[in-house]
């Protein structure tokens, strides 16, 4: 990678987002702080997939 491709680096976006519909979803779905957590690990992941699987290589 380059120095000018890492200073545009947007992969945090995936894994906030991630993070933020999961821990949404739970809360939506049980209401439950517990799950909320487990909810936001769960999207994180879900985010880390979708980066390294899906977007990966892709030409902006």
């Amino acid at each position: 990678m380059t120095e000018q491709e890492n200073n545009n680096s947007f992969d945090w976006v995936y894994y906030i987002l991630g993070m933020f519909f999961g821990i949404l979803t739970a809360v939506i779905i049980t209401g439950s702080f517990g799950f909320a957590i487990l909810g936001g690990i769960i999207g994180f992941i879900i985010g880390a997939i979708f980066l390294n699987g899906i977007v990966k290589g892709r030409e902006y």
